[in-house]
């Protein structure tokens, strides 16, 4: 039997997630603010039709197998050169043509009451999007506390090793989706460097220092205050380098709305974040109507460094055949 695309909900009375088999999308996220109020906090569509017709510009999704850019849609493991789709320029974007974003999973484990959790898999076949090997993805939401949401994905390569590195690509809006531009929200970032790119978005290897330039976060800072001095926006990894540690994540970020005054902190034990303003978006028509413009949402994606394969001082992301690739993303709201 073939499965078809559906939208499960997650909900512990406090906040609620509608997250998608197709993709593993979060659609719709309802989180209270100080006074109990709830807004969707996530840009997205009403409903499948626009994410099967590929609409969304990566709304929500987990992408893989290889989150971000591939320089030349090429890499050599193991003395194999692979050629992936190119679809970002000249690059190979978040999985290429058709990444994990764009699949059903199988949903293989449902538990409700007070933390409810669901967990979806993916078999993602050898040369599938040219990447080498057959690996088995798992993604388990899941809300561990009033609110807070959890991610934790793995993946297990079957016979070939493979660079593996999935990102969760929701965009954010702490005021409501339909609320406008995310650059009165202030963002802190546990980040003391960035690893800049050249002009096609790729890095170019410098693990570069934030200090002095409008990349720094450290301190807390409006998105838009220096926004304009960066050319194009803010799309850039983070080298998460400075974060406090809690149960084995690193603080990444802070991200608040001073309207609703809810904040979103990130913990993740990944080692980069992109850090993206929705530069590209540009007229979508989302839910309720809402129309979705220039940095209508900004992402968060804790993910293993862009074009890492090629890049040999980077963090490795390839991963050994029967080894486990694991990631966690922890969100935890407030007002």
């Amino acid at each position: 039997m073939a499965v078809e695309p559906e939208i499960c909900v997650l909900s512990n009375g406090r906040i609620t997630a509608n997250i998608a088999n197709w993709g593993a999308t979060i659609t719709s996220l309802l989180v209270p603010d100080a006074q109990g109020d709830l807004a969707d906090v996530v840009l997205g569509f009403d409903t499948l039709e626009p994410y099967l017709k590929g609409m969304a510009p990566y709304f929500g999704c987990i992408v893989g197998r290889v989150a971000n850019r591939i320089k030349d849609g090429k890499f050599d493991l193991n003395g194999v050169e692979y050629s992936l789709p190119i679809n970002n320029g000249p690059n190979s974007l978040h999985g290429g043509l058709k990444g994990f974003d764009k699949v059903v999973w199988d949903v293989v484990e449902r538990k409700d009451g007070e933390y409810p959790s669901i967990t979806f898999q993916y078999e993602s076949k050898d040369g599938e999007e040219g990447y080498p090997g057959d690996v088995t993805i798992r993604a388990t939401y899941s809300l561990p506390e009033a609110t807070t949401l959890r991610l934790d994905m793995e993946a297990i390569p079957a016979n070939k090793a493979t660079p593996i590195s999935l990102a969760q690509h929701t965009y954010w809006n702490l005021a409501g989706h339909n609320s406008g531009t995310i650059l009165d929200h202030s963002i802190q970032i546990w980040a003391k460097h960035i690893t800049p790119v050249n002009e096609n978005t790729i890095p170019t290897g410098e693990i570069m220092s934030v200090q002095d330039t409008p990349f720094d976060f450290t301190t807390e800072h409006r998105i838009g205050d220096r926004i304009n001095d960066v050319p194009g926006g803010y799309d850039h990894n983070y080298v998460l380098d400075s974060g406090d540690e809690k149960n084995g994540l690193k603080h990444a970020a802070k991200l608040k709305d001073s309207s609703s005054s809810r904040t979103l902190d990130l913990w993740t034990d990944a080692p980069g974040m992109q850090f993206y303003t929705a530069n590209y978006v540009n007229g979508i028509t989302g839910k309720g109507g809402a129309v979705y413009g220039k940095h209508a949402g900004v992402c968060l994606e804790t993910q293993g460094f862009p074009n890492a394969i090629n890049q040999t001082n980077f963090p490795s992301v390839v991963v050994q055949p029967g080894a486990k690739y694991k990631h966690t993303m922890l969100f935890e709201f407030s007002a």
